[in-house]
């Protein structure tokens, strides 16, 4: 059931961003700067945590 219900999601997801391209790389971007910003913070956090 897991396998069948992946496969739904890529199938869906795979025309969304053939019927969409514009919103669909917006939210790839989003969801990329998003994840950039998670380990620039954490970076920041241990760069903090060593040096002082």
């Amino acid at each position: 059931m897991k396998k069948v219900l992946g496969w739904i999601l890529l199938f869906l997801l795979v025309f969304w961003i053939g019927t969409n391209p514009g919103p669909a790389a917006e939210v790839a971007r989003g969801l990329g700067q998003g994840v950039a910003d998670i380990f620039r913070n954490i970076g920041t956090f241990f760069t903090e945590l060593f040096n002082g």
